[in-house]
Order: C-alpha cells, then sequence, then structure tokens
C-alpha cells in the first residue's frame, strides 16, 4: 500500500501562514492582500537584494527587455514607478539582474496597468535561457495590484534577470516598489520552529485541591490525550468495507477521510436512473463506528472525462435534470454527516458545466447544496494553485475571483466557504517561497485553506512498503 499517494490531508496551514519578525529571518508581517490600492505599499524588505526598489532614483538599475521601451511615472501625489510600453512581445518589459546563490527567495511587487486587467506573471530567466515563473496577479488600471510570490533556487550560482509577463501585448505594464529577499534553509526553518512554538503550543497551570480548594500537596498529574484537534487524515477506497487489517490500520491512524472515488457520480449511478449507494453508505457506517469525520469528495467535477458514461450525451435540459436529481440525492442523502463537500471539483481547469449549462453552473450548484446542507462547509478544489506556478488557470488570484463570482451569486452570500488546495508533489523539492506566498494570498480572504489532496512523486530514496 502507498500510504503516501492519494493522501487527503486535511490541514490548518499555521505553520506557513502564521506572521512574525525574526532578525535574519522571514517575516511575514507584509501580507498579501487582493485590494487594488490608489498607491501601493512600501517595498518589502527595503526591497532586500533589488537595486533602486522604489525608483526613487529615476530608471537606475533597471533596464528594458525584449523590444519594447520603458519610461519613469510619477503620480500626484509624487510616488515614482516604471512603465514597459511600446510592447512588441509578451516577455517586453522591465528588468534587473541579480546573482542567485542557491537559495529561497521571497519576490513582491506592486503591478498596475493602462486598461482593463490583466494576468501579469514575475519571472526569473537564467543563464542558459530557462524561465522560471515565480508569482502572478491580476493586475488593474487605476489601482495597484501586489504580486506576491517566490522561487527555490536549486541551481548553482548564477546571474538571474528578473522580468515581467503579460499576454496583452496592448497593455503598459507598470511596476513600483520590488523586493527581492534571500533565505537560507537555516532561516527559513528557524522561522517555521518560531511559528510552531507560537501558534501551535501554549503554557498550562494545572492547580490540584480537595473539594474544599485547599492545595493537595505533592499530588501527581496524569495526561492523556484523547484526540486530536489538528485535522489530519488519509483516503480511503472501497477495500475497506471488507478487509479487516485495512480497518484496524486505518482506524488506528487516521480521524479524517475522504472517499477517493465512492461518492463520485460517475460510481453512484453508472446506468442512467440506477443509483447504486451501497459501498459509500457501508464506509459511512465504518466511519462513524471509528469516529472519523468525512470530507464528501466531490458533488460534480467539471473535467468532462470524469461524467458518468452516459451524461456527455445529455442535451443541455435533459442533464440540468439529471445534475438536479444528482445533487439532491447524494446531498440529501448525506446532510449532517460530512464535515466538507467539494460541490464543482476543478472549475477552474475545466467547464463542462458552464459550457453545457452556462457562466453560473458552479454558482448555482453551491446555492442548492447550500440549501441542502447549510450547515456543511462547502469548497472549491483545485490543483496547482500553491504547487506550480507555472499553470495560469488555477494560480491563487484566479481562484479568489472565481470564489468570489460563487459566492457574490445572488443567495450565496451565507455559505459556509472553505478554500481547498490540493498538492500534487513530483519527486523533487517542492518551491517553499511559491507556495508561502500561494497561501498568504489565499488567506486574504479569511477563509479556512484545507490542504486537499497530497501525493509525492516516488523519489529514488522513497521507503516502499
Amino acid at each position: 500500500m502507498r500510504i503516501f499517494a492519494e493522501a487527503w490531508f486535511l490541514v490548518f496551514l499555521t505553520i506557513l501562514l502564521s506572521s512574525g519578525k525574526m532578525t535574519h529571518s522571514v517575516s511575514y508581517d507584509y501580507f498579501a492582500t487582493t485590494e487594488c490600492l490608489i498607491e501601493p505599499k512600501k517595498a518589502q524588505y527595503g526591497g532586500g537584494i533589488i537595486a533602486n526598489p522604489e525608483f526613487n532614483y529615476s530608471m537606475e538599475g533597471w533596464n528594458v527587455f525584449g523590444k519594447g521601451e520603458i519610461k519613469q511615472g510619477i503620480s500626484e501625489n509624487g510616488n515614482k514607478y516604471i512603465i514597459a510600453h511600446k510592447r512588441t512581445q509578451s516577455l517586453d518589459s522591465v528588468s534587473q539582474k541579480v546573482q542567485f546563490q542557491g537559495q529561497l527567495y521571497t519576490f513582491s511587487a506592486w503591478i498596475q496597468i493602462n486598461k482593463g486587467s490583466e494576468n501579469v506573471a514575475v519571472i526569473f530567466k537564467t543563464e542558459n535561457g530557462a524561465l522560471i515563473r515565480a508569482g502572478r496577479v491580476i493586475a488593474k488600471n487605476g489601482c495597484w495590484s501586489l504580486l506576491k510570490g517566490g522561487v527555490f533556487a536549486n541551481f548553482s550560482s548564477q546571474p538571474v534577470e528578473i522580468l515581467f509577463e503579460s499576454k496583452n501585448i496592448n497593455v503598459e505594464l507598470w511596476v513600483d516598489n520590488v523586493s527581492l529577499q534571500p533565505f537560507t534553509m537555516e532561516q527559513w526553518r528557524s522561522h517555521q520552529d518560531e511559528s510552531i512554538n507560537k501558534e501551535r503550543k501554549s503554557k498550562v497551570k494545572f492547580k490540584v485541591t480537595y473539594a474544599n480548594k485547599s492545595a493537595i500537596k505533592g499530588a501527581k498529574v496524569s495526561i492523556q490525550q484523547t484526540q486530536t484537534t489538528f485535522p489530519f487524515g488519509c483516503g480511503m477506497n472501497h477495500y475497506i468495507v471488507e478487509n479487516k487489517d485495512y480497518q484496524k490500520w486505518f482506524a488506528s491512524r487516521f480521524k479524517y477521510t475522504t472517499f477517493t472515488n465512492e461518492m463520485k457520480w460517475y460510481t453512484n449511478e453508472k446506468k442512467q436512473g440506477i443509483e447504486n449507494y451501497t459501498v459509500s453508505d457501508s464506509m459511512v457506517k465504518f466511519t462513524k463506528q471509528n469516529g472519523i469525520r468525512i470530507r464528501g469528495h466531490n458533488i460534480f467535477w467539471d473535467d468532462p472525462k470524469y461524467q458518468p458514461d452516459w451524461v456527455p450525451d445529455l442535451s443541455p435540459d435533459d442533464l440540468r435534470e439529471a445534475a438536479a436529481k444528482r445533487i439532491n440525492s447524494v446531498v440529501s442523502r448525506y446532510t449532517g454527516q460530512l464535515i466538507a463537500w467539494d460541490v464543482m471539483n476543478e472549475n477552474l481547469h475545466f467547464r463542462f458545466y458552464e459550457d453545457k449549462l452556462g457562466e453560473n453552473a458552479s454558482s448555482e450548484y453551491f446555492s442548492v447544496a447550500h440549501k441542502l446542507d447549510p450547515s456543511t462547509r462547502l469548497f472549491m478544489n483545485e490543483y496547482n494553485t500553491i504547487e506550480n506556478c507555472e499553470d495560469e488557470n488555477s494560480n491563487p488570484a484566479n481562484y479568489l475571483t472565481k470564489l468570489e463570482e460563487i459566492l457574490s451569486y445572488p443567495g450565496n452570500e451565507g455559505i459556509l466557504a472553505g478554500i481547498g488546495v490540493q498538492g500534487h508533489f513530483g519527486s523533487e523539492e517542492p518551491n517553499l517561497a511559491y507556495m508561502r506566498a500561494a497561501l498568504d494570498i489565499l488567506a486574504s480572504s479569511g477563509l479556512p485553506i484545507w490542504l486537499t489532496e497530497v501525493d509525492v512523486g516516488r523519489g529514488p530514496c522513497q521507503l516502499k512498503e
């Protein structure tokens, strides 16, 4: 059995999200914001290793990348910034070279464009021409948005060029208050340890007395932990119904779970009109008997490949009717028995229901799920939001934009919502700096963040079981 593959971890990410300030360590008192500001905030860490980060010395230290042009801009309040204009390619922008030393780097910059709204990325261009995307933001006209990211420089010391990317070459890129701060792994771990001590530990005093409140001298106190409040779980599949060893192994380790396939539509209704919840009901019974809490996964999946075989050929009217039956059936069946539902899975990468039923499909199904089970938290569940900055579809800014669209839909204001981020990592070391920035951006929503799916590619030193 692969314990870590296809595991589902439900965690509050206090280590990654907590703030704190340490000398020569990771300071995150400078939190991300999705708010667009009239004037940008000062450069984090004073700009770090960036030369002239706030453009107080005109454009000194900055160059044009590509075939466009750059110039200085000044706001009515006297704030100075730099503008990339007359762009002919997506990478035409401002740039600056820095020396990387094989460390963790946090990055931030304030971005604005001269019209509309566009996705803007920061890119590190290495000596061999590799382009490493390290963060994204939806930049707008008329206000400044914070682009926050980071990179794990797991290559040898070399000069790296910082530049910005927008696929719309007709917009000007305005950049201000840029910061690039290096950290050693030891500094990063030092902050992590401080965060653990601050957020996950506390001192407890016991006062042992007789019934008359007088102190008991020499009392011995024994403490035994009976349960944990830190949600940590693992995926569970249908083999657990009959396998006693699997049951014993699971129940002795986990108090949270998600069924890998047994609550999905293509399992519950393989043939139209014939529903079968026998296996999922048995699994729910087992979890209740063992005090294991369940995340519901999923009501719908927006990927066309993962519909019941009979669904893709339905007309829009027939699909709407079948989907209404599906959501009413599965949510009503397990109302009050789950801690969460993934309502529309991976709706940033795919749009099966939006293409068939209209742009508000996700919003409408969140509304229905909430009415059927109002006390259960409802999630958008996506991949590559924290683990891969190269994926433009599901970056944190796009995730929050879609979630805001769902929650602002008429009737959805009171939904108990949560952010579900998957974590499908390769065998190489993950980009901790980017993950930290991505989680910080998501945390600006004020909603709980759950790491909902985790698997790690098999590496050369991975133990087999």
